[in-house]
């Protein structure tokens, strides 16, 4: 039997209630000291971007945000975190209610095992991390969806970034994955543009060409809900 998305979505549409999103946006931070951490080059613009168009939309929106340097978006329930533990709490905190799951944060894969109390000395030997991975945030999600709820990844690609995308929506069993070529300058982490390839669980495949990630954001969540 094909694919089919379930009917919550469509049941609040045509009721006329207040869909709820949850959205994760940013990077996290990984603290090696008190003063040095593990991150990625995630600005959070893409994650914003999609909060904002969805209270466009007159969506009710929640942004849970990793550590970002962007002003707080107005009408938008805000919680702010730093590290990948907690982003992990908080979103499978408010994830049981919420109607569309966007996950545009790029969480960190690792941290460190051990945290130094105080300010590593610089040494003239070389330094050793040992590191462990953090929890798969998405993939806990996709264990916990229940019948109903459409849940979207991101996946920041350099190489075969279609196969790629595809294998991580099928191995976290999302709803959509949004795939973009993070390698390049235009619509790499950082620019105010985006690009992205989003790819539909039932195969179908949307071309989203570069533009203002405002833009872009309108266009993935214009075509969530119309498949809804």
């Amino acid at each position: 039997m094909p694919y089919t998305q379930t009917s919550q979505v469509k049941t609040i549409l045509h009721q006329g209630k207040k869909m709820r999103l949850l959205v994760t946006a940013g990077p996290t931070i990984e603290k090696i000291d008190p003063v040095r951490y593990i991150s990625n080059f995630s600005s959070g613009k893409m994650g914003y971007a999609i909060a904002e168009a969805g209270r466009e939309m007159n969506i009710d929106v929640t942004l849970i945000s990793g550590p970002v340097s962007l002003p707080a978006p107005c009408g938008i329930k805000l919680i702010k975190v730093e590290n990948a533990s907690e982003m992990a709490a908080e979103t499978k905190r408010i994830f049981p209610d919420s109607d569309i799951t966007i996950m545009a944060a790029a969480v960190a894969d690792y941290r460190p095992v051990l945290q130094a109390p105080q300010k590593m000395k610089k040494e003239s030997v070389s330094l050793i991390i040992e590191l462990e991975k953090t929890e798969d945030i998405l993939a806990s999600l996709g264990a916990m969806k229940k019948p109903g709820q459409v849940l979207v990844g991101f996946a920041a690609e350099t190489e075969n970034l279609l196969e790629n995308a595809h294998a991580k929506l099928v191995r976290k069993n999302l709803d959509w994955i949004a795939a973009n070529d993070v390698s390049g300058n235009e619509t790499g982490f950082g620019s105010d543009l985006n690009a992205v390839t989003l790819i539909s669980r039932n195969g179908t495949i949307l071309e989203i060409p570069a533009a203002p990630k405002i833009e872009v954001a309108r266009l993935i969540l214009k075509e969530i809900l119309s498949a809804s």
